[in-house]
């Protein structure tokens, strides 16, 4: 790591001038403002003072500020006025006005301690409007760059900053990042401090929209680590021609030319992502770079869109080449090219000349030449001319040609190609059909196609190459790169309303890149919270992108949108709408895919990504992502005469030509899967290898994430659109973030700083004196008493969860405000009591001066006063020696207390020495202690360095193996690439040996028949095999046309039900209508006889007789209907509906009876009016009787005659109309009787209303249940969410296991080769280990059979969700249904409205007619005034009743988003168990894995078995071998003993030495070869012994070896089982926490489900209860009708007795009045009555509604309920008296019609009476006379009263006919309730049987569960007695090898004593140890061996040795 130079200049006290403590500011702003640079402190500093002024925080406070949404702003500030239930009426703090806001919209605002805060993590209230305002305010404030945890948000300024210069580059070198203000130098720097301390390679991600700034934020940070690892400063290269950073600066802007262009948004957007790679060696500098780039957008090349350029390259060289160039070129101007769509557009600030000629000097500078230039320029200019070829339709075909071939001409020659081939290629290229190869005519479109497709690749080629020479320039070989730091520069997330393939790439990416980030980010908390010691569980947030990962990238079960787009590509007949049908089928049920809602939709599909939901359209996808070619042009271009231009096409083959997009025929279909040389690869593939590249180094790597964001689309400097920026930060993942670090706890604070600013809150927590921190925060947490998981309490910090910061803020505010106010007071207090006694002082002073005063003035010319005055004073001699004695007493007092004072003094003193002494001690003691100390600090100073030291040291060896180990894998697979690679060419040579041997084959023609045979078999098999595969794509139609089928037939079926259902509706209807149609007609019948039946009197009283009699019949009838109606109706329902219809019906017959009654009156009136006509001819008879006085006799007689016929006429016309009026008094008896009927009928139906409101309540019940179980579901997800990625995480550790395990496996293959030791007892060992292997794999699948089960009861209770959904469905259906029914009430409401104006209109007019009548005027005056009142309760009532309508519909809205609530967190949960099925799945793959592993272990220990016995067996006979050479050296030494012996014997016999000389030399030289022969045979087995003693030691360290070996292997294969184990265990416990989740979620279910079935019937009950009122108020209107009726009968009755009654004498009319009177007595009675009813029924309704409102008391008041039901027993028993009452009131007025009936007989017989005493008179003139007189009179008023009533009578019919109409709108729409209610019963009762149904599966389930779950726990304990017997079995292997290894050992060192011993030559002696007997232990079996066996196994050795050793 290389040492930072001290920068001069600083001095000490510099630091004192900022709060960041940062010295290099002062000396670089005063350096800055001295040069005349605008100052940038304010760029990158906040000023302070302002943020924490007190004015503002108690502004904060006392206003209690939010945000709310606005839609100008984005959020507006506001302060909390009132609160009004769910809503919250708010001011304004920028106007003031006031608004009433949801609770659920307020946002909190931050305090004012957290303004312009520069790391949003530390705002308290993390929330959308507190980011935006943060950043808003920053960004007014000119500070662009923003912390947000580990995201650096930059906001586009519009304009140049003066933070970029070298000053302010030297100013962030060497610090860290939280020393100094956001920069993306900031993050640069601590990339490389990071890279260089840590040797972890570094990334820096920028994202953002195009114009937000990415790629000028990339240009700092290269400029940035351009400066400060520069490697010229340090040392030169004088080598390379450029500076390689100078270079590495000058890459940009030739990639910038060749990759940029103008767009709408930004002048300079990059039109590509790059990825460059800076490559640093050890000490820092600078050594290489690599640029990667990603999608290239070259369809810009052919056409931009409107105010749009292409490439900047196309008009730098068109402005900026000179005219040599141009000739060269052949270029033209910019109007000239069809591919410049808008012409020349030029970039404002910018000349294209000059970017032109720098672009130019950068390529210079990175070293190309000027023929790589001109050739580039070349293709550029080919490029532009291919826009210019133009083709034309020919007549008579579709075929293309070319006109002119100038431009073809220019193009070739730019390009290096032959005209005549290319226009061929174009026009008619070479496509291949089957095996042969057939010209194509090109069709105009094609051509064109062709033409663009070959432009976008020669650029795209251009680019490439270009990139690829640009890395050849930055790359540095000489010096070894040992880290680097990457630059992504790539395009955000886009949603456009319509995105194409290019938007699915980037929007793909930028999921993997958030994935990332989440998983990053939270591994940095974890880090934290691990090094504060913290509880905390692992989520991780990478895994919530991983669906919609999935759904893009997933290559099979089931396929992802790539996989089934390569797919599609391989059908030659596939296209964009097959695609998107395939894509629907496969993915269409994925939580994060959405099919188009509309067929009107122009998106085709829409995928649901982190930022927001996107439609795609699926426009030309398969030609995007196949990106097909004119190979004929390609191959042209590939064979071109100019190098470059063959070396951009030298992969041609790899290109997708025509044939393979055409697909002309079926043999097409076969070639489209056989490339020329290989596979070709897609856009997709490609695109995704790369991106997983990308990903794959990024992970490697520790990012650094930077976020850019377009403030407006103006392009305006200080302009900030909030919701663009809002957007902009979900989909650059800043929120998604900010919701990551919301789960943790982002807030904290160190314990001296909380214990400084929150101590106020808690002043009595800590004790006084000193207490370490944690303690403290400790204590005033408790006092404090935050919940405990607000809080964490780490090692140094304490964490907090968002907002409890500002909850203390807020109370310490509040703290603060509280005391200064009492001390303000206590000090207000204390001076006003102070001033207060000041005064009194002053007041008593006064006093005393003034009484002095006035003695004085008193005595002061009083004698004996002055003398008192001049006496007193020589009064004071005479005490001098008194005053002395006192004098000398106080001295002797002074004394004594002086002396006291000296011995305490002394005391003192003498105690302070003792102190100094003690004082003097402690500090010598405290220096030794401090010196122990300071050498404890020093030790373990030194020992954490050390450690730090080895930590480092263990990394990098740690990073080193694991490098090793990625180069062994590289390797590895590069050889098996090899090997594979060396297989083919094996196989191609065999293929070619093969073909040579055909070629020599053919000579014989009976071969080349044979071959001809096999050629047609070939065939056959390949039609064969299509035919195969076309049998199974048919089969699989068919079986998919056979599901569709059964789908079809269930859903006939199920619509035939439905069918049979409607035509039994529609017979039953057929069979109302018929049967309405009958009664309608006969009723018209009968009008037409009564129309047609008026020509005479006594005719029509015929007919009406006959009319009567038949309505009689009909009556009778319709009553015998009734009841068998009644008798035959099974359902309540059925019985209502027949009901209502007989009433209906009756009351039209009632109505058509009274037309009837007022017809028979007119006909009545009529003959009165012919009875009139004859008493006027009789009396014209009488004066001509009495003017012929003299006339004779005869015509006296004749007018006698005369006389009697008119009496005669005048009784039979007074016996009818009795005879009609008792007619008349029958049909209101059975009308009365008809009434009752129907309001008995009428009570039913209201019984029954009743009890489907009580049902009503029940379901509302319900639905709060249902409500609680959402809420209760989604803490179970958010539970299953947390298992669920503890889940993953096993799974990741288990994928981790089973890398080491193959790798492991792999060493373990090596090293079997090796061995060559004795493993009989490690085998015996191992075959334990496998056999408890087995035990364990049987144990796992027992438990992943468990698993399996418990996986079934979860689907099992997933499909009981589901159930539950659907009932939820049903209960919104029946909640539409209750709204229907709440609308037509309200419709039937404003009916009633209508009626009681039309009432009120007949009340007028029966106002007006009875102004004549005083008696009737009153009674009606009172009815009026009833009905007044009536009306005003019924208005009450309505009103009451539509604000219970309103609060039914709010409490349908609420419930409603619950609902759609519970249907969210339902597919939620549905998308969890999908993916743990997944995981299952993968899981039983990686156990299948693990059985195939611990297989191939099986077979591997057979082998070292196998190998170990022979070693054995060698080890034996090598031990046999040497104890035989042993036992033979022995005899020889023995023999050499004895010969030496023998010459010692020889040479003391020296008498016969001369005899036995020649002997002796004999025996000498024989014993000299012997020995000879002795020695060499002792070498010999010297040798053989060291041989056997070094195999013996090769082989005791392969034991060794391989014992450490399997030691480790059996420690880990223990560990694995025990790491299953415990992970299965973890499991089960897991699915039995889920289990009993469930189990409480089905409780709190049943209960929700019975809380709804509650409310439900409160529901249905207050809809029947207002049923109930409005039919109420029907009856009453009828009632009142029918008395209104009756009043006007009454008054046409009373007039025609009064008009009858005017001629008769005054006691009849006496009689009348009296009648009359009592009539009237009996109606007020009535009124009394009714009114006392309606009071009664007034306080029912109102206790009813009491009731119905403390419904919600529950058992609060069931008391009072009770209570006031028996009340309601009460009235309405006192209501049936009242009845009872008016029965007999009803009676009685019969009775008064029957006397006036009499009457009327009476009256009648007196008309009779009166006729007989005119006939008497008829001699009298004058009475004569004056009757006539009369008679004219009361002709005249007759007539005049006659045409009013019957004006009357007719206003009268129109208002009935009105009411009919009226009646028959209500009569249908009580039908449509009734049969709504119906149906709505019949679903209720459907979904109470469903209801049990699933509660019997319910509590099936449930026993299954516990069931199994005993099951589990017995398997489960069986395992651990299992485990815990394996681990004593395992520690008894342990000891028994430790015992072997002794036993080894000992052996050895025997060995070695006897090696020595031979060496020596010294005789051999066993040592005492191997005289005993040995054992040796293994695995139960044991090896004894014994001196005597070793004995006798020598004495065998000696028996078999060969005849030379004698």
């Amino acid at each position: 790591m290389r040492l930072e130079p001290q920068r001069p200049g600083l001095g000490a006290g510099a630091n004192e001038h900022h709060f960041r403590g940062n010295c290099s500011w002062i000396l670089l702003f005063t350096m800055a403002q001295r040069s005349g640079l605008e100052d940038p402190e304010r760029y990158l500093f906040v000023d302070r003072a302002v943020i924490y002024n007190p004015a503002t925080q108690a502004d904060w406070t006392a206003k209690k500020l939010v945000w709310i949404p606005s839609e100008r702003h984005g959020f507006e500030a506001a302060s909390i006025k009132e609160e009004r239930g769910d809503e919250v009426m708010v001011e304004l703090a920028e106007n003031g006005k006031k608004a009433m806001v949801n609770k659920d919209d307020i946002q909190k605002m931050n305090p004012p301690k957290f303004s312009k805060v520069e790391d949003m993590a530390e705002l308290t209230c993390l929330n959308e409007a507190s980011v935006l305002h943060n950043l808003k305010d920053r960004y007014y404030s000119g500070l662009i760059y923003t912390y947000s945890g580990l995201f650096c948000v930059v906001i586009n300024p519009y304009k140049n900053l003066p933070i970029y210069s070298e000053n302010i580059i030297e100013m962030y070198r060497g610090k860290k990042r939280h020393e100094m203000p956001p920069h993306i130098y900031a993050i640069s720097e601590s990339a490389y401090r990071c890279m260089l301390q840590d040797r972890e390679d570094q990334s820096i991600l920028c994202t953002g929209e195009s114009g937000a700034g990415k790629t000028e934020n990339t240009k700092k940070v290269i400029q940035y680590l351009a400066h400060v690892a520069s490697s010229h400063k340090g040392r030169k290269d004088h080598n390379i021609p450029g500076e390689l950073e100078r270079q590495l600066l000058q890459a940009n802007p030739i990639l910038e030319s060749f990759g940029n262009a103008k767009t709408v948004k930004n002048d300079n957007s990059s039109r590509f992502g790059k990825f460059i790679r800076i490559n640093f060696d050890v000490t820092g500098y600078i050594v290489g770079a690599n640029i990667e780039t990603y999608l290239l957008e070259k369809s810009r090349a052919v056409r931009q869109a409107k105010d749009e350029r292409t490439f900047h390259i196309f008009y730098q060289l068109l402005s900026g080449a000179g005219e040599h160039l141009k000739s060269d070129l052949l270029l033209e101007g910019f109007n000239n090219y069809r591919f410049l769509s808008n012409g020349y557009i030029p970039i404002p600030g910018q000349q294209d000349k000059d970017n032109f000629q720098e672009t130019m000097e950068a390529m210079h500078i990175m070293g190309f030449s000027h023929e790589e230039i001109l050739s580039m320029l070349k293709v550029v200019s080919s490029v532009l001319q291919f826009g210019n070829i133009s083709f034309k339709k020919e007549r008579n075909t579709d075929q293309a040609s070319m006109p002119e071939n100038t431009v073809a001409q220019k193009l070739c020659h730019l390009l290096g190609m032959n005209v005549m081939e290319f226009t061929r290629a174009i026009l008619t290229p070479r496509i291949k059909v089957g095996r042969d190869y057939v010209q194509k005519a090109q069709t105009k479109e094609q051509a064109d196609f062709a033409v663009e497709a070959l432009a976008k690749a020669t650029y795209e080629r251009l680019f490439r190459w270009l990139v690829h020479r640009i890395n050849k320039a930055l790359d540095r070989t000489k010096r070894q790169g040992a880290s680097f730091i990457g630059i992504l520069d790539i395009a955000g997330f886009e949603i456009f309303e319509l995105n194409s393939f290019e938007q699915l790439c980037i929007n793909y990416t930028n999921e993997k890149l958030q994935q990332l980030f989440n998983h990053t980010m939270f591994i940095l908390e974890q880090e934290e919270y691990q090094r504060e010691g913290i509880e905390w569980n692992f989520i991780d947030f990478g895994l919530d992108l991983q669906p919609c990962i999935d759904l893009i990238e997933r290559p099979a079960n089931p396929p992802g949108v790539l996989a089934l787009l390569d797919e599609e590509c391989w059908f030659p007949k596939a296209t964009d709408k097959t695609f998107v049908e395939k894509l629907v089928q496969e993915q269409g049920s994925h939580s994060k895919f959405q099919k188009p809602r509309q067929l009107k939709d122009k998106a085709d599909f829409c995928i649901i990504h982190y930022a927001g939901k996107v439609d795609y359209k699926a426009d030309e996808w398969l030609m995007k992502n196949m990106d097909p070619l004119n190979d004929n042009v390609a191959t042209l271009l590939h064979q071109s005469s100019d190098r470059f231009v063959a070396e951009l096409w030298k992969d041609v083959d790899r290109i997708v030509g025509l044939d393979q997009v055409t697909g002309m025929t079926e043999t097409a279909f076969g070639s489209a899967y056989k490339t020329k040389k290989g596979m070709f690869r897609t856009v997709g593939q490609l695109y995704k290898e790369s991106l997983t590249k990308l990903m794959a180094t990024l992970r490697n790597t520790n990012p650094n994430f930077v976020r850019c964001i377009i403030p407006n689309h103006e392009k305006r400097a200080g302009k900030l659109d909030p919701h663009l920026v809002l957007d902009q930060l979900r989909c650059n993942g800043v929120l998604e973030g900010i919701r990551i670090c919301r789960q943790g706890f982002p807030n904290r604070i160190v314990f001296q700083e909380f214990r400084q600013r929150y101590e106020i809150l808690t002043p009595n927590a800590i004790p006084k004196g000193f207490m370490d921190g944690k303690q403290a925060c400790e204590r005033m947490i408790r006092a404090l008493e935050l919940d405990p998981n607000l809080y964490r309490i780490g090692q140094s910090k304490i964490f907090f969860r968002a907002g409890v910061l500002a909850h203390l803020e807020e109370e310490r505010d509040l703290k603060i405000t509280d005391i200064i106010i009492f001390f303000q007071a206590v000090c207000r207090g204390y001076l006003a009591r102070k001033a207060f006694a000041k005064k009194q002082q002053q007041l008593s002073a006064l006093k005393v001066l003034q009484r002095n005063c006035a003695a004085y003035l008193k005595l002061r010319h009083w004698q004996w006063w002055r003398v008192f005055t001049k006496v007193k004073p020589l009064l004071q001699v005479t005490r001098q020696e008194e005053e002395l004695q006192a004098k000398d007493e106080e001295l002797l007092k002074v004394k004594e207390k002086q002396t006291k004072v000296e011995g305490e003094l002394e005391e003192m003193e003498r105690k302070h020495q003792q102190l100094l002494e003690e004082k003097n001690i402690l500090a010598e003691q405290l220096q030794a202690e401090t010196e122990l100390f300071a050498e404890a600090e020093e030790m373990r100073a030194r020992l954490a360095a050390k450690k730090q030291e080895l930590e480092e040291i263990l990394h990098d060896l740690e990073s080193r193996v694991e490098e090793e180990e990625e180069r062994n894998q590289i390797l590895q697979n590069e050889k098996k690439k090899m090997q594979a690679h060396i297989q083919d060419l094996e196989e191609q040579l065999d293929e070619e040996e093969g073909a040579r041997q055909k070629l020599q084959l053919e000579k014989v023609t009976a071969e080349a028949k044979i071959k001809k045979m096999e050629e047609e078999i070939l065939l056959l098999e390949d039609q064969n095999s299509k035919f195969i595969k076309e049998k199974k794509l048919m089969e699989d139609r068919i079986a998919e046309c056979s599901s569709q089928l059964a789908e079809e037939e269930e859903k006939a079926k199920n619509l035939a039900k439905i069918r049979n259902k409607q035509e039994v509706m529609i017979t039953d209807l057929e069979e109302r209508l018929k049967k309405e149609e009958k009664t309608r007609q006969e009723l018209e019948k009968a009008k037409r006889k009564l129309d047609g039946e008026t020509t005479d009197l006594q005719d029509q009283i015929a007919e009406l007789q006959a009319q009567i009699d038949e309505l009689k019949i009909q009556l009778a009838k319709k009553e015998e209907e009734l009841q068998g109606a009644l008798a035959r109706g099974d359902d309540e329902t059925l019985h209502k509906n027949n009901a209502l219809k007989v009433v209906r019906e009756l009351q039209a017959q009632i109505a058509e009876l009274q037309e009837d009654f007022e017809s028979e009156k007119a006909s009545r009136n009529k003959a009165e009016k012919q009875k009139r006509d004859l008493s006027e001819e009789l009396e014209a008879l009488k004066t001509e009787l009495e003017d012929t006085l003299d006339t004779t006799a005869a015509q006296q007689e004749l007018r006698t005659k005369r006389e009697q016929e008119v009496a005669e006429l005048k009784k039979a016309l007074e016996e009818e109309t009795k005879n009609h009026e008792a007619q008349i008094q029958d049909m209101r008896q059975r009308h009365a009787t008809a009434l009752e009927e129907l309001s008995e009928q009428l009570e039913q139906a209201k019984r029954f209303k009743a009890n489907l409101e009580k049902n009503k309540q029940g379901l509302e019940t319900d639905n709060k249940e249902l409500a609680c179980e959402v809420k209760v579901l989604q803490q179970v997800k958010a539970e299953s969410e947390h298992k669920r990625k503890k889940l993953d995480a096993q799974v990741q550790e288990l994928h981790a296991k089973v890398s080491e395990g193959d790798r492991l496996r792999a060493e373990l293959a090596e090293k079997a080769n090796k061995l060559q030791n004795e493993l009989d007892n490690v085998s015996t060992l191992l075959e334990e280990a496998e056999k408890k292997g087995i035990k364990f794999a049987k144990d796992a699948s027992s438990l992943e059979s468990q698993l399996q089960d418990t996986q079934e009861l979860l689907q099992e209770e997933t499909r009981q969700k589901l159930n539950l959904s659907s009932r939820i469905r049903q209960l919104e259906e029946e909640k539409n249904s209750l709204q229907e029914q709440q609308e037509e009430e309200e419709e039937a409401r404003k009916n009633l409205e209508k009626q009681v104006l039309a009432l009120q209109s007949q009340l007028t007019d029966t106002k007006k007619k009875v102004d004549d009548d005083l008696g009737t005027i009153e009674s009606l005056e009172e009815a009026k005034k009833k009905l007044l009142k009536d009306v005003e309760a019924l208005s009450q009532r309505l009103e009451e009743k539509a604000l219970a309508y309103d609060k039914l519909e709010k409490t349908k809205n609420r419930l409603q988003q619950e609902l759609d609530d519970l249907m969210v967190d339902l597919d939620h949960q549905r998308q969890i168990v999908s993916n743990l099925e997944k995981k299952q799945k993968k899981f039983d793959q990686l156990l299948a894995e693990e059985k195939n592993i611990s297989a191939r272990y099986a077979e591997e220990r057979d082998r070292a078995e196998a190998e170990a016995r022979e070693k054995e067996t060698k080890a034996l006979s090598l031990a046999r071998a040497l104890e035989e050479a042993l036992e033979a050296k022995e005899e020889f030494e023995r023999q050499n003993k004895q010969l030496r012996a023998d010459m010692e014997d020889l040479m003391s016999s020296k008498d016969d030495v001369g005899k036995n000389v020649h002997e002796l030399e004999k025996s000498k030289r024989a014993l000299e070869q012997q020995v000879e022969e002795m020695r060499t045979q002792l070498e010999e087995l010297e040798d053989e012994l060291q041989a056997t003693e070094d195999a013996k030691l090769r082989l005791e360290v392969n034991m060794q070896a391989m014992k450490a070996q399997f030691e480790r292997d059996l420690q880990t294969r223990d560990e694995q089982n025990e790491e299953k184990k415990r992970l299965l265990i973890k499991q089960v416990r897991e699915l039995e926490a889920e289990l009993e989740d469930e189990r409480k979620q089905r409780a709190l279910a049943v209960a929700s489900k019975k809380k709804m079935e509650i409310d439900l019937k409160d529901l249905e009950a207050q809809i029947e209860a207002a049923n109930k009122a409005r039919d109420e108020v029907i009856k009453q209107l009828r009632k009142l009708q029918a008395q209104m009726k009756d009043y006007q009968r009454e008054l046409e009755e009373a007039r025609a007795s009064r008009d009858e009654i005017f001629a008769q004498s005054k006691e009849s009319e006496k009689k009348l009045k009296s009648l009359e009177a009592e009539i009237l007595q009996l109606q007020e009675e009535l009124a009394s009555s009714e009114r006392a009813r309606r009071h009664a029924e007034q306080e029912r309704d109102e206790l009813a509604d009491e009731i119905a409102n403390s419904a919600s008391g529950k058992s609060a008041l069931l008391d009072e309920k009770r209570r006031l039901e028996a009340r309601i027993a009460q009235l309405e028993e006192e209501l049936e008296e009242e009845q009872s009452n008016m029965e007999l009131l009803n009676d009685r007025f019969r009775k008064t019609t029957l006397q006036v009936d009499t009457l009327n007989a009476e009256l009648a017989a007196e008309r009779s009476a009166a006729q007989k005493s005119d006939n008497a008179r008829q001699q009298l003139e004058r009475q004569n006379k004056e009757l006539k007189a009369k008679l004219q009179e009361l002709e005249g008023a007759v007539k005049s009263k006659f045409k009013a009533t019957i004006s009357a009578l007719e206003a009268k019919i129109g208002q009935l006919e009105e009411q009919l109409e009226q009646e028959a709108k209500e009569r249908a729409a009580a039908n449509k309730l009734v049969r709504r209610t119906e149906k709505k019963l019949k679903e209720i009762f459907m979904q109470v049987e469903d209801e049990r149904r699933h509660a019997d599966q319910y509590k099936e389930q449930m026993e299954k569960a516990n069931a199994r779950m005993k099951q589990l726990k017995r398997q489960l304990e069986e395992a651990e007695e299992e485990a815990t017997r394996a681990n004593a079995s395992r520690r008894k292997l342990q000891r028994e090898l430790d015992d072997a290894t002794e036993a080894n050992e000992g052996l050895s060192r025997e060995v070695s004593t006897l090696k020595n011993r031979l060496r020596r030559g010294g005789p051999i002696s066993f040592s005492s140890s191997r005289s005993g007997r040995r054992q040796l232990h293994i695995e139960g079996a044991s090896l004894e061996l014994s001196d005597d066996d070793t004995e006798s196994k020598t004495s065998d050795v000696n028996e078999t040795q060969p005849p030379q050793s004698e």
